[in-house]
């Protein structure tokens, strides 16, 4: 395995059992360290620290282990298997009800670089480094004995996350199906993982859309940046007066209203659009006492923070001037870099701007399925708002 040498002191963070190094840490290295390299990380003095991939960037190293073992099939065995007994332990796997979840989520499972997202009997494997991407076909197989009887396929699409690889390509690594209907809480949703974002469908909005359900009955919803039209579905069964979905791209409003209809055929209570969340909300009428904002990441990287937080603040602030008295507002920021203070400063501004008295009835984080590694507070990334609007 080769080396890497950190600067004097620079082992300080990952005596904390923090999961990253980064490239102004790194004293020197092996000459023929190359991207996706398995590496042993040493102090300036030799002693062994960690264990993980090597990439060029400003993540030099994603740590995989901090003691010094092999990264083997049995390595990969055992933390797929103790990602499996976390879902297990909290009630999201092995649920009739429910067949979607995400059974890995990078740096939360001790896997840094990976995801795994489960529907129904379909595994959809995403590699976020390159040197996940190198192992994909070990890690496939040791998923498959892991689950068991639980999944017959493993779907592998790491085209939008590492496009620059020449030997890219999605596609099946196990098994095959076009059967792409999974059961989130009771409810079928088509899942596209073909060609949708992400692993094909928002998981780490489950609980947050069951908690909108309870706030649906009667409303006239709003649902902004649609794409599956999960929070439409909910308030569907929540019992909504009206749901409208918006959403720029034509493909998210065919598949929402496929989800509607898988659902509730022949229901009128819903309509779906195919527009500019700002423009619309400009155009809107005041008719909507529940609106949902969860647009894609403003921000994906620290230099892009500012004209986020603004943005952020202009989409809430139509939001406060459309909705009616009495109304409630669900907004979220999935943002990374933007923390849970900058986002709440951002919709408080907003409040401000239109004038309008708000309460926080409830604040929102990403669920269970996607853990936080306590040694990891980069982790934390969705963030959410529930607020009544006088």
């Amino acid at each position: 395995m080769k080396k890497l040498y950190l600067k004097r002191g620079k082992e300080e963070s990952l005596l904390r059992f923090h999961p990253w190094v980064f490239s102004g840490a790194i004293a020197q290295a092996d000459d023929d360290l190359k991207d996706g390299d398995l590496v042993r990380v040493l102090t300036n003095h030799g002693d062994f620290i960690a264990v993980g991939h090597f990439q060029m960037g400003s993540i030099a190293v994603r740590v995989l282990s901090f003691r010094d073992v092999d990264i083997d099939a049995d390595f990969w065995a055992s933390r797929l298997a103790s990602a499996l007994k976390v879902r297990q332990s909290i009630g999201i796997a092995d649920n009739p009800k429910n067949n979607t979840y995400r059974l890995v989520h990078g740096e939360g499972d001790n896997l840094p670089g990976l995801i795994i997202d489960v529907y129904d009997r379909t595994a959809v494997m995403q590699a976020h480094s390159i040197g996940m991407h190198l192992q994909r076909k070990q890690i496939a197989e040791q998923l498959v004995k892991v689950m068991g009887s639980r999944i017959d396929n493993v779907y592998y699409k790491s085209e939008t996350t590492l496009p620059f690889m020449d030997d890219m390509e999605n596609g099946f690594v196990y098994g095959g199906s076009e059967d792409n209907v999974a059961l989130e809480n009771g409810l079928k949703f088509y899942v596209d993982w073909l060609r949708g974002q992400k692993t094909g469908f928002f998981v780490d909005q489950r609980d947050n859309r069951s908690l909108l359900e309870r706030y649906s009955a009667g409303k006239s919803v709003l649902n902004m940046f649609c794409y599956t039209g999960g929070f439409s579905v909910y308030a569907m069964r929540g019992g909504a007066k009206l749901v409208h979905s918006v959403d720029s791209s034509a493909k998210a409003i065919e598949l929402t209203n496929r989800n509607i209809a898988l659902n509730f055929e022949g229901d009128n209570r819903h309509e779906a659009f195919c527009e500019d969340a700002f423009k619309y909300l400009e155009q809107a009428g005041n008719n909507y006492d529940l609106i949902i904002l969860d647009p894609p990441a403003f921000a994906k990287h620290r230099g892009a923070l500012h004209n986020a937080l603004k943005g952020y603040t202009r989409l809430n602030n139509k939001a406060f001037q459309k909705i009616q008295p009495g109304g409630i507002l669900f907004t979220f920021s999935c943002s990374q870099v933007v923390t849970k203070d900058h986002f709440r400063n951002a919709v408080f501004t907003a409040a401000a701007q239109a004038g309008r008295k708000v309460r926080i009835l409830h604040q929102l984080h990403q669920p269970a399925d996607h853990p936080i590694n306590i040694y990891h507070p980069e982790g934390e990334y969705l963030k959410g708002l529930v607020l009544y609007v006088e």
